[in-house]
Formats: C-alpha cells, sequence, structure tokens
C-alpha cells in the first residue's frame, strides 16, 4: 500500500477536536466518574479484560473519555498500561482460593458446596423496566438498607459458616475418578504478549493470554461458529466462578521469602470456566473409550459469556489444524484483537491518494481500450 504524508490542515485538525469534545458536553451534563463505576459494571468489566488492566477507576475514566465506545476505551487503557513501570509479580494464583460469589454447575445439579445463582441475568425476564426512569438516589438508598438487613437477617438465622474461599473444583471429582486426564503444574516462566510480539505456533499461557484480552464479542461469534458445525467442540459447563482472587507479592528486599514473609496487595474479580468435552480416545485393538477432556477460560471481572467461549476456543485450537479457521491459531488470535482489528480498519480513514489514483487510472485504461475494441467490431 502506498500513502502520502498529510501536511497542513494542522487547525482543521484542532477544530475537529474541539467538535468531539462538543459532542460529548454539548447537553451541558458531566458524566460523574461514579455514575461509571457504580453503574456501567459490566462494560468496566469487559474494558478491564481486554485491556490487561485491571483498575475499576481508570476503565472508567477510559469509558468516559471515549464516549461509552468500548473499542476506543481498551485503546486508551492499554496504551496508559504502556507507559507503566512492572514494579511487580505477583505469586501465582490459583483459584481454588477463590471467594466465591457465584457457582453453576450445568452438568451436575448438585454438587458439593451446591450452586450459588449470586447476580446473574441469567433469571431475569429481559423486559424494558420503565421503573428506572423515576428511579431516585433516596428510594437507592432505602432498598440498600432493607436488602442489607434482609441478608444480615438470613445469615443469623441459617448460621452460614460455609467457607466459600475453599470450595472444591467440580473437575477434580472427574480427575479421581480417572474420567479427566490430570493437569500438571507448568512451572515455566510464561510468555507475555503484552510485552512481545505473537508467534506461531503459540505456546499455551500465550494462547490463554491472547484469547482472555479478545474483544468479547469476536471471541463469542468465533466460538459460537464452532459449535454450530465450523469446528469439533460439543461442551458442556462443568463450572462456571465468579468471585475475587486474593493478590501476593513476595517480599521486594527478599525475592525468595517464603509463603509468611508474602505482602497482601488486594484482590480482582475473575470469572473462570471449565468447559467439560467428551472426547473417543482410541485404545489398543481397535477399542474405543469414551472420556472427557476440558477447555479452560478465565477473564476480568463478571463477563460469563467471553469466559465460556474463551474455553470452547481453547479446546478447538488444541486440533490446530490450519485447514479448519476454528482450529486455526493463527487466523483466531490474530483476528480476535480489539485494537488490532478496530485500528487496521480505521486505517482504511488514511488517505490513500496513490494507491487509488493507481486503481483509478487501471480502471480508465481497461474503460478506453474497451471502447476502442467495440469500436472496432
Amino acid at each position: 500500500m502506498g500513502y502520502v504524508a498529510v501536511k497542513g490542515g494542522a487547525s482543521a485538525i484542532e477544530e475537529s477536536l474541539k467538535r468531539i469534545q462538543y459532542e460529548r458536553i454539548k447537553q451541558g451534563t458531566v458524566l460523574d466518574m461514579k455514575d461509571i463505576e457504580g453503574g456501567m459494571r459490566g462494560l468496566i468489566d469487559q474494558v478491564m479484560s481486554e485491556s490487561s488492566l485491571y483498575s475499576e477507576t481508570l476503565a472508567a475514566l477510559a469509558i468516559k473519555q471515549a464516549e461509552g465506545n468500548p473499542e476506543e476505551a481498551v485503546f486508551l487503557l492499554r496504551a496508559y498500561r504502556s507507559t507503566l513501570p512492572r514494579k511487580h509479580y505477583s505469586r501465582t494464583v490459583t483459584s481454588e482460593g477463590m471467594a466465591v460469589e457465584r457457582r453453576i454447575s450445568a452438568s451436575f445439579k448438585d454438587i458439593p458446596g451446591g450452586q450459588i445463582l449470586g447476580a446473574s441475568l441469567d433469571y431475569s425476564h429481559r423486559l424494558l423496566d420503565f421503573a428506572l426512569l423515576e428511579e431516585t438516589e433516596s428510594g437507592v438508598k432505602e432498598w440498600l438498607t432493607a436488602f442489607e438487613q434482609e441478608q444480615e437477617d438470613e445469615s443469623v438465622a441459617l448460621d452460614d459458616t460455609q467457607d466459600v474461599s475453599q470450595l472444591p473444583k467440580v473437575i477434580d471429582y472427574l480427575r479421581r475418578e480417572g474420567l479427566v486426564a490430570s493437569c500438571p503444574i507448568d512451572h515455566s516462566e510464561p510468555y507475555d504478549v503484552t510485552r512481545k510480539s505473537a508467534t506461531f505456533p503459540s505456546s499455551r499461557s500465550q494462547k490463554l493470554q491472547m484469547l482472555t484480552r479478545g474483544q468479547t464479542g469476536a471471541v463469542t461469534s468465533l466460538a459460537y461458529a464452532v459449535i454450530r458445525g465450523y469446528g469439533d467442540v460439543h461442551p458442556t459447563v462443568g463450572e462456571l466462578r465468579v468471585g475475587t482472587l486474593p493478590i501476593y507479592i513476595d517480599n521486594p528486599l527478599h525475592s525468595d521469602s517464603d509463603e509468611e514473609d508474602t505482602y497482601y496487595i488486594g484482590d480482582i474479580k475473575a470469572t473462570e470456566v471449565e468447559m467439560l468435552i467428551p472426547v473417543t480416545i482410541e485404545k489398543e485393538r481397535g477399542k474405543k473409550e469414551l472420556s472427557f477432556e476440558f477447555g479452560y477460560g478465565l477473564c476480568y471481572g463478571q463477563n460469563e459469556t467471553k469466559a465460556i467461549s474463551m474455553s470452547i476456543l481453547d479446546k478447538s485450537l488444541e486440533a490446530n489444524n490450519e485447514n479448519v479457521p476454528t482450529q486455526n491459531e493463527e487466523f483466531i488470535l490474530q483476528h480476535i484483537d480489539s485494537v488490532e482489528s478496530t485500528g487496521f480498519i480505521s486505517h482504511l480513514k488514511l488517505p490513500h491518494y496513490v494507491t487509488f489514483q493507481s486503481t483509478l487510472n487501471d480502471v480508465r485504461g481497461t474503460k478506453r481500450e474497451q471502447t476502442t475494441d467495440d469500436e472496432e467490431v
């Protein structure tokens, strides 16, 4: 492709920037950061996940600046992230220690510890609630007070002492029966896709990072394609859990400190999915045996559709078949990135004067030749 440098027009660009500022505030209202953080939880979680930066406040700021455009907000947050120094590496986080807020299984009705529905739109009617048009702060505070009191009363009545940070994993029960292969811990240093360019074939750490950074809509669409028949995965949710994970770092002065000398720096909220997929395994003498394999999904915040989709694509990419798009890791991983895809599509707005003029000359030349041939006939 050929481009020409754009010179001049600086004043026009400045006016364009003023115009976008005007469009953002022309109604004379200032969108409070607390309103975004408090009322756009789903969008904040999506932006944090695709940006690889866990900060609800910065995500809200990016959303405000981008006027609610998630792709633009992700671009802003990733750009800011690239300026930050990396001071510490956290200790390995295991989801067994998640303080669970929501936990469901589509594979088993009764799971140890029980299913916890938590906060979810899955059980709502998906009808517009026009009562929200009249919602007031005093009404909200009154509802919150009543809700918190109800929760406290129920907790006392049920003597709820279950430790939700130690709930067993559903998949471990299948492993103990030998129905799912064990998954040994990989102690090798993970590939950091935020600092190195993608390479293929990709490692598992690289693949999972790119899937969790992928645009939610793109990841969901491709996983949907896998299930519809453009792939070979027929999944069931073994376990989906939403909750907070504690983050610890080693003592900065003693890198070889033991677990008791670590520092707790906070929690992150995450959604984790372990998807079960039935497979047929070829045994000796042509015998076949049914078993289960699994796909894995993990992303920031409560983003269940994305985590489920990620687990489907994780499993689909294991086939590594370049002739099937949903099993071709380069096709999937290179096209789900929000910044990469929107950036390339948006570049089509840049001046292509040279290439277009060249194409235009070719088209005109072809037309002239065709006219001459017709006249000769």
